[in-house]
C-alpha cells in the first residue's frame, strides 16, 4: 500500500479551482443580467451569500467519512419522500408559485425538497447498487430485470411525486439519475436497449394520444408544458406566450456572434425584454455580451470540471465512493445540458437552472453538496496494490 496522505494533501485543487472559476463567472453574469432591476448588486449580494452557504454545506459534507452514508440513505430517502408528500397533500405547508406546488412554507417559498431529494436520491441508490455488486450474480436477462426493478422501486416514487408538482424539469433529472445508477450497475446492453426502447415507445404513445384522444393526453402533460413544447417546435410562431423568452434569448445569442457586445452592453440582456435572465436564461446573457469565445469559456470550464469528477471516480478503489460521484456526474451534465439546451432550441423549456451560474438558492447548495460528496470521495480515497478497499 502507498504512503497515506493526508486529506489536505489529497484534496483536487484542480476541482476547487474550476468552481471557483465558475463562481465568478456567475457573480459577472448575475450583475449584468440583473441591470434590468436597475438594482444589480442587490442580487450579487444575495449570490455571494448563497455561494457562502453552500461552501460552508459543501465543507460539512466533506466532514464526515462518506463510507457513513450508508448508515444513513434510508433515512434520508424516507425523509425526501416525507418532504415531497407535504409538498403535495399537506396544503398549510406547502406554497404554489405559477400552477405549481413545488416547495414547503407557510407565506413564501421556505425551500424546495426535490432539490435535496437529488442529493437523497444519489446516495440511496448507490448504497442499493453498492449492495447489489457485492453479491454474485449470474449475469441473464432475468437477473438484469431483477436488479433494474429494485432500483426503479428505489427512483419511481420521488419521480412521480415530483413530476405531478408540476416539475417536469427536475422529475427529468431524477430520471437521468436513475438511468446513469442503471448503467453503473452493469446491466448488459440488452437490457439497456429495452429500456431507451420503452421510454421511446411511451413518448410515441403520448403523440398518439395527443391526436388521437387529447382529454387522456393531458393527465400526462400538463397545458403550460404542452405550450412549451410547441413554442420549442417553432418558436417564431409563439411569441406572444411560452415562446417569449425562448425567441429573445435566442435573438441575443446570435447577435453575440464571436465576441459579443460587451459587458453590460446586450441589447437583449439591458432591454429587461427576456422575463427572470438572471435564473434560468443567464446562458442568454454570456452569449449575448460575451459571444461564442465567452460561451466556449464556459463549456470548458465545465468539461475540465467535469472531467476532473470522472478522474476521482476511476480512482477510488471503494464502488460505494465511486457510485456516488457517477451520480453527481450524471446530476450535473444534464442539468448542463439541458438549461444551456433550453435556451439555444435545442430542447423545451423545462425551468432548469444552470449549475453554480444561475441566481438562485435551493439549486446552487444542492450542487454545492454534490461537489462537497465528490471531494469527499476523493480526499478519502487509498490506493492499494491489489483489489479495492473493502
Amino acid at each position: 500500500m502507498q504512503e497515506r496522505k493526508s486529506a489536505f494533501q489529497q484534496l483536487d485543487y484542480s476541482l476547487l479551482f474550476f468552481l471557483f472559476v465558475l463562481m465568478c463567472i456567475s457573480l459577472v453574469a448575475i450583475y449584468s443580467a440583473a441591470g434590468q432591476y436597475n438594482v444589480p448588486i442587490f442580487f450579487v449580494q444575495r449570490q455571494i451569500i448563497w455561494f457562502a452557504v453552500g461552501t460552508i454545506l459543501m465543507l460539512a459534507a466533506m466532514m464526515v467519512d462518506y463510507e457513513n452514508f450508508k448508515n444513513f440513505s434510508i433515512p434520508l430517502y424516507i425523509i425526501g419522500m416525507v418532504m415531497l408528500l407535504i409538498v403535495r397533500f399537506v396544503p398549510f405547508l406547502s406554497v404554489t408559485r405559477n400552477g405549481a406546488t413545488r416547495w414547503i412554507g407557510l407565506d413564501a417559498p421556505l425551500f424546495q425538497p426535490s432539490e435535496f431529494v437529488k442529493i437523497f436520491l444519489i446516495i440511496a441508490l448507490a448504497h442499493l447498487i453498492f449492495l447489489i455488486a457485492k453479491k454474485p450474480r449470474e449475469k441473464s436477462f432475468k437477473s438484469d430485470c431483477i436488479v433494474v426493478g429494485k432500483i426503479l422501486a428505489v427512483g419511481l416514487p420521488p419521480f412521480a411525486l415530483i413530476l405531478v408538482q408540476p416539475d417536469l424539469g427536475t422529475a427529468l433529472v431524477i430520471a437521468a439519475i436513475i438511468f446513469i445508477m442503471i448503467l453503473m450497475v452493469g446491466v448488459s446492453f440488452r437490457m439497456i436497449g429495452l429500456l431507451v426502447g420503452l421510454a421511446g415507445s411511451f413518448i410515441a404513445f403520448l403523440v398518439w394520444l395527443h391526436n388521437q384522444y387529447f382529454e387522456f393526453f393531458s393527465i400526462f402533460i400538463k397545458g403550460h408544458q404542452l405550450s412549451r413544447i410547441y413554442a420549442w417546435l417553432d418558436p417564431s410562431a409563439n411569441t406572444g406566450g411560452e415562446g417569449y423568452q425562448l425567441y429573445h434569448a435566442m435573438q441575443g445569442i446570435g447577435a453575440g456572434q464571436l465576441y459579443g457586445s460587451g459587458f453590460g452592453s446586450g441589447v437583449k440582456a439591458q432591454s429587461g425584454i427576456i422575463p427572470e435572465l438572471h435564473t434560468d436564461f443567464i446562458f442568454a446573457v454570456i452569449g449575448e455580451e460575451f459571444g461564442f469565445v465567452g460561451a466556449t469559456v464556459l463549456l470548458v470550464v465545465y468539461f475540465l470540471l467535469l472531467y476532473r469528477m470522472v478522474i476521482i471516480a476511476f480512482n477510488c478503489n471503494n464502488s460505494f465512493g465511486t457510485y456516488l460521484v457517477a451520480g453527481v456526474i450524471g446530476l450535473l451534465v444534464f442539468q448542463i445540458f439541458q438549461n444551456i439546451g433550453m435556451t439555444i432550441g435545442l430542447v423545451p423549456i423545462t425551468g432548469l437552472a444552470l449549475p453554480f451560474i444561475s441566481y438562485g438558492g435551493s439549486a446552487l447548495i444542492t450542487n454545492m453538496l454534490a461537489v462537497g460528496i465528490v471531494l469527499n470521495v476523493n480526499i478519502r480515497t487509498r490506493h492499494y496494490m491489489f483489489g479495492e478497499e473493502e
